[in-house]
């Protein structure tokens, strides 16, 4: 019985020290280790067409009658609401007209020399759509109001794309899988392999704009930090 209990000691002795053992070792790992990191960046794009446009459209024109200017400018407005309904445009975008804006020139200004007019009026159409391509294609034709005797004081779109939130979990899952794949490439270069993510950023989005007008490059760069073992 002496002598079973004595054995007893000495296996639970045994097993005490294996496991100090294997905790020293695994300090000792996790010493060594703890430093070893590899920090990548995950990108993922996509080219996207835009989904809203927004067209201004402005007229100007100056004269010492007040009236009669706002008359001419209304007329030249209503010269471009015809060409963009001849355009198609009619029912697949909404075109609005701001009231007319008058500058009293003689009151505004300073210096010895009086302006040229009295009176300068501006109007702006705004043609708002979500048909991109089409407000493109009218806009390349905008030379034609030359030949009506339209000149424009100034016209340019603005393209936006406002489905960002649907290509956002796809993208980022696609930034962090390319993050992984130089990190392993790394971790294989250094004979290591990779463990797990240390620290990981949420991702910085852009919208730029495309090669054409209403096209969009979405872009999400990802920042990611691995831990390396052996």
């Amino acid at each position: 019985m002496e002598k079973y209990g004595k054995l007893l000691q000495a296996a639970i002795i045994a097993f005490g020290l294996l496991l100090l053992g294997l905790c020293i070792k695994g300090g000792f790992d996790n010493f060594t280790n703890k430093d070893r990191r590899v920090t990548v960046k995950g990108l993922s794009e996509r080219e996207v067409d835009a989904n809203k446009v927004t067209w201004n459209i402005t007229l100007s024109a100056s004269g010492d009658e007040m009236r009669s200017v706002i008359n001419y400018v209304n007329n030249k407005v209503e010269g471009v609401k015809k060409f963009l309904k001849e355009k198609g445009l009619e029912g697949k975008a909404t075109i609005t007209v701001e009231s007319p804006n008058v500058c009293d020139n003689l009151a505004n200004y300073y210096g010895d020399r009086p302006p040229r007019y009295a009176y300068t009026v501006n109007r702006t159409i705004r043609v708002s759509s979500n048909d991109t391509k089409l407000i493109d294609s009218v806009k390349s034709q905008e030379a034609e109001l030359i030949d009506r005797d339209i000149i424009l004081e100034s016209s340019y779109t603005s393209y936006e794309y406002t489905k960002f939130q649907e290509l956002k979990p796809e993208m980022m899952a696609e930034a962090i899988a390319n993050a992984e794949k130089t990190a392993s490439q790394f971790a294989e270069n250094s004979h290591s392999k990779i463990n797990k993510i240390v620290e990981a950023g949420q991702g910085e989005f852009s919208i730029d704009e495309g090669d054409v007008p209403y096209k969009k490059k979405v872009r999400v760069v990802s920042t990611i930090t691995y831990s390396l073992k052996d």
